[in-house]
């Protein structure tokens, strides 16, 4: 075949990123802009020196893989891979309206409400909700994402007062960190090479255990990204003789 025998193949590949959960009968997904994919092979070397010769030199030598390492930078923070990469529990919250939800004043705080981005909001002051009164924004309070932030110099409020807050809010996620075990998926890149006419490349990861990602960049001045990292297991799945139970490139 002249593919094998094709010596020129300078290579510069970018392409999408699926992924599915290992074992499942599902399609993979897209995860969006992977701006990094890489897979390490870390090697056990074993020499056995010669000591039969003057000057020394090696007997034998073995060398056995030891693990084959994932990384991955992903550029697009999604609910789906940012729950995968903080092993955290998707919950899907439906839009809705709160009447009185009950909090008490500190001048200069934030009403962190239950829900976040409220809109047609009413605050109210009094001892209980129905004998409140409303408090009208301008002066008082500003309704923000995470809540309601309660003006230091307030002049329809006071410290203790207890509030009453009403709103409505639309559909969100909510991502609870740290709740669940690594996630196990199945990987397939779809390459093109840049150097090579654009020529497809692509590579199966057959089982990969992936970790949590090493940080999560709350506030910065670039772009965010999760960097992530994991193991490539074997897929009992894959039987027979040349066949790789971990990780498979077809090139054009």
């Amino acid at each position: 075949m002249t593919t094998i025998q094709k010596i020129y193949r300078p290579s510069m590949t970018v392409g999408q990123v699926y992924a599915k959960p290992y074992g499942v009968n599902v399609l993979p997904l897209p995860i969006g802009n992977v701006l990094e994919l890489k897979l390490e092979h870390d090697e056990e070397v074993q020499t056995q020196e010669d000591m039969s010769v003057l000057g020394g030199g090696l007997h034998g030598e073995v060398r056995r893989i030891k693990a084959v390492k994932m990384s991955m930078k992903m550029a697009d923070l999604n609910p789906v891979n940012l729950a995968r990469a903080t092993q955290a529990t998707v919950a899907e919250v439906e839009g809705g309206t709160v009447t009185d939800e009950p909090h008490v004043c500190t001048l200069g705080g934030l009403i962190r409400l239950e829900h976040i981005a409220p809109t047609s909001v009413t605050l109210k002051k009094g001892a209980t909700a129905g004998a409140a009164t409303a408090v009208t924004a301008a002066g008082n309070y500003e309704a923000k994402a995470e809540g309601i932030f309660l003006l230091p110099d307030a002049a329809g409020l006071s410290n203790t007062d207890k509030l009453w807050v009403s709103y409505t809010y639309g559909a969100y996620v909510a991502i609870e960190a740290l709740t669940t075990k690594a996630v196990e998926l199945e990987l397939s890149f779809g390459g093109m090479n840049e150097a090579d006419s654009g020529k497809a490349s692509v590579v199966d990861v057959f089982r990969v255990s992936q970790g949590v990602t090493k940080s999560l960049d709350l506030i910065g001045k670039g772009f965010g990204s999760l960097d992530v990292s994991g193991s490539v297991l074997q897929d009992p799945a894959k039987t027979g003789v040349g066949i790789s139970k971990y990780y498979k490139t077809s090139m054009v």
